[in-house]
């Protein structure tokens, strides 16, 4: 993609970030005092419930007409407000840029999770992982749109391999989203055990192609590997389509029901449709983001 194409993703991932967010509502917040709503005890106008006065309670928190009323002293707590918490992990496989249509989707939603992210007002994260190499990425560099040369430049030992979440630090009760076409062969148990660990709420947005989920190949084919970057020759049969078909379907049934298992959402964007018509589609309904109000 051309830093054009690139800032042409921008701007339709920050024209969707204005009717489409990250499910934070939705998820109750620890930490530092910010814009939404926490587990903890604070000084926000939510009020919550009552206690008995200690002594080193702060006195601006006394219910005095309770105190008028009774004579003992009892405490007004608040819920706090507090910052959320988004871990953003890109894929940063071949695979991923393989196809022109595809390479777009992914640019707008790597755009749309980080700038998501940053409106809330989120402590964002973001790293970029290919294989066994994992490279951190300032949120605020993104928007200079050199992460795609920096995510096609990560040297792997294996770059057909799964991409290692275990050397991410993960943070605590974060929200994690993951963008990645799954298009690799393990087991989703340990990347979605990875994802969920320390209370973490993972998002999977899977972006997609026709011409892979559902292709017409028929006859003589050479088919490239685009993470090795080998080539090999096949003659697809119409019993040879059916099959590839049934495995592709399969392969990402399994990583839907393991991440049901999880409590972790998925959707799978299409890349042929325009990006906010994708996402009210196919993120919407799964819980993978929510409608801005």
């Amino acid at each position: 993609m051309t830093k054009e194409e690139l800032i042409r993703a921008h701007g339709h991932a920050s024209a969707a970030t204005g009717r489409l967010r990250l499910p934070l509502r939705s998820k109750v917040w620890k930490g530092q005092a910010g814009e939404f709503m926490g587990a903890g005890v604070g000084s926000s106008l939510d009020f919550q419930d009552h206690r008995t006065y200690v002594p080193g309670d702060d006195p601006r928190h006394i219910n005095w007409q309770a105190y008028a009323r009774t004579g003992n002293y009892t405490m007004k707590l608040y819920r706090e407000e507090v910052r959320p918490i988004v871990d953003v992990v890109l894929d940063a496989s071949e695979s991923m840029f393989f196809d022109p249509a595809k390479a777009t989707r992914v640019a707008e939603l790597f755009y749309f999770a980080v700038e998501s992210a940053r409106r809330s007002g989120a402590a964002t994260s973001v790293h970029m992982v290919r294989g066994d190499t994992v490279r951190p990425t300032p949120a605020e560099g993104v928007d200079h749109h050199q992460w795609l040369d920096e995510a096609r430049s990560l040297e792997v030992k294996d770059a057909g391999a799964a991409p290692d979440l275990s050397r991410i630090a993960f943070r605590q009760n974060a929200i994690r989203v993951f963008i990645s076409d799954l298009l690799f062969e393990a087991n989703p148990e340990p990347i979605l055990h990875l994802l969920a660990a320390r209370q973490g709420s993972p998002i999977l947005l899977v972006p997609h192609v026709n011409a892979e989920a559902n292709p017409e190949w028929s006859g003589n084919y050479e088919f490239v590997d685009s993470e090795r970057n080998t080539r090999h020759p096949h003659r697809i049969e119409p019993t040879v389509l059916k099959r590839y078909k049934a495995t592709y379907a399969k392969h990402f049934a399994l990583w839907k029901q393991s991440a049901q298992r999880h409590r972790s959402a998925f959707a799978r964007v299409a890349s042929e449709p325009d990006f906010q018509t994708a996402l009210f589609t196919e993120a919407v309904p799964t819980g993978a983001l929510e409608i801005a109000h």
